[in-house]
C-alpha cells in the first residue's frame, strides 16, 4: 500500500468529519433509481399521471423499513414505475448530480436498470437520453465526469439480459461497462456466464454485486466465471480468509455501502460494520451510497457515519478517497490529477 504524503497523527479525529466532506472523491457505487427521492417521486407521479399506493411523502417514507434486500427491491420498483419520459430520467439524474457535487464527488460511475423500465414498456432509448443529457449537463456546468453501467437484474433470465444487450448496442456510445444487481440469494454470478463473456468480447468494463447478502462464493463466482474487475459490496469476503489474501494480492476493488449494508441488515448497527477490517487486510475498498433515497444519505453522510462510529484515522480516510479513483475507469490521466487533488486536501488539513 502506498505511504501517505503526510503524518496521520497531525490530523486530530475531531478534523475527520470536515476532511472526508472536503476531499475529492469518486463514488462508484451508486444506482440511479436509488436516489429518486419521494418529494419526486410523488411530483413525477402527478406530472405523468401514476397512481402510487402511498398517500403522501411522509407515508413513503414510513414505509423505508425494509428487513432485507428483497423488502427494500419491493418498493424500489414502485418508485420507479414514475419514471414514463425522457424528462423524467434527467431530472432523476440531475437530482443526484447536484446533491454529489455538493459532496465533493468529483467523478461518477452510475449504475441504472434499463429492464426495470423497459418491462413497463419505456423504449431503452429514453432511458438513455434521459441520463445522458443530466450527465452531460454535470459535466458542463459542475465539472463532474460520469460514467454509465448498465445492470442486468439477476432475477430475470440470462435470455431477459441478452435481449436488453442487444437493445442497448445502438446506444453503446452512452454507457462503459455491464454490472449485475437486484436479488443475490438462489442467483449465482454463473446464471450469467455467457451474457458476460459477449460483453466482455465488446469491450465493456465488467462488475457485479456479490458477497452482500450472497456468501464468499459469490464473489469468487463473479471473478473467476464472469471475469468482474470489481466487486459491488463484497463485504462477506472476509468469511474467507484465502480469499481475502486473494483480493488484497490483486487489488480487486470491493465498493461498500455502509448506510446500506446496515439498513438492509447485513450488520445490526454501524458499530459491527468491518469496514476498518478491510481496510486492514489491505483491500481496495471504497465508500458509496448504494440507493441514498432509500438508505438514509449520500457518500459524504455514509463516510460521516463511519468516521463517527468506527475507529478509522486519517491514514484509513486517506487510503478510502485514494481508493475511489484507483477503483474507478477513468483514464490515468485524470486518475493522477484526482490522486493528487487528494493528496493536496490532506497535506493543508495536515499543516493546520
Amino acid at each position: 500500500m502506498t505511504t501517505p504524503p503526510f503524518d496521520p497523527a497531525r490530523i486530530p479525529r475531531e478534523a475527520l468529519p470536515a476532511l472526508v466532506q472536503a476531499c475529492p472523491k469518486a463514488e462508484l457505487h451508486i444506482h440511479i433509481e436509488g436516489s429518486l427521492e419521494p418529494e419526486l417521486i410523488f411530483a413525477l407521479a402527478q406530472r405523468n399521471g401514476v397512481s402510487l399506493p402511498y398517500a403522501s411523502v411522509e407515508a413513503l417514507r414510513a414505509a423505508y423499513a425494509f428487513t432485507d434486500l428483497q423488502s427494500f427491491l419491493d418498493i424500489y420498483y414502485a418508485g420507479a414505475s414514475v419514471l414514463l419520459h425522457e424528462r423524467d430520467f434527467e431530472d432523476m439524474a440531475w437530482a443526484y448530480l447536484q446533491r454529489a457535487h455538493a459532496d465533493h464527488v468529483a467523478h461518477a460511475e452510475i449504475f441504472f436498470d434499463p429492464q426495470t423500465h423497459t418491462a413497463r414498456g419505456v423504449d431503452i432509448g429514453v432511458v438513455f437520453r434521459g441520463l445522458g443529457a443530466a450527465c452531460e449537463r454535470a459535466r458542463r456546468e459542475l465539472g463532474l465526469s460520469t460514467a454509465l453501467i448498465l445492470c442486468f437484474l439477476r432475477h430475470l433470465s440470462e435470455e431477459d439480459a441478452f435481449a436488453t444487450l442487444e437493445q442497448a448496442l445502438p446506444y453503446r456510445e452512452h454507457f462503459i461497462g455491464i454490472g449485475l444487481d437486484s436479488s443475490e440469494r438462489g442467483h449465482p454470478p454463473e446464471k450469467f456466464a455467457r451474457v458476460f463473456a459477449r460483453c466482455r468480447e465488446l469491450g465493456l468494463r465488467l462488475v457485479a454485486h456479490a458477497g452482500e447478502e450472497g456468501p464468499p462464493a459469490y464473489i469468487e463466482s463473479a471473478l473467476d466465471v464472469l471475469r468482474v474487475e470489481r466487486i459491488d459490496h463484497g463485504v462477506r469476503c472476509l468469511e474467507d480468509a484465502a480469499l481475502v489474501r486473494r483480493l488484497a494480492r490483486d487489488r480487486v476493488p470491493l465498493t461498500v455501502c455502509p448506510l446500506s449494508n446496515v439498513k438492509l441488515c447485513v450488520y445490526p448497527q454501524m458499530a459491527q460494520h468491518r469496514l476498518v477490517e478491510l481496510l486492514d487486510a489491505g483491500l481496495c475498498a471504497t465508500v458509496n451510497s448504494d440507493d441514498p433515497a432509500y438508505f438514509g444519505g449520500y457518500v459524504n453522510r455514509n463516510f460521516l457515519e463511519i468516521f463517527a462510529t468506527l475507529p478509522l484515522d486519517a491514514g484509513h480516510a486517506w487510503q478510502l478517497m485514494r481508493n475511489s479513483f484507483e477503483a474507478s475507469f477513468i483514464d490515468e490521466a485524470a486518475r493522477a490529477r484526482h490522486l493528487a487533488a487528494v493528496d493536496d486536501c490532506f497535506r493543508r488539513f495536515a499543516a493546520a
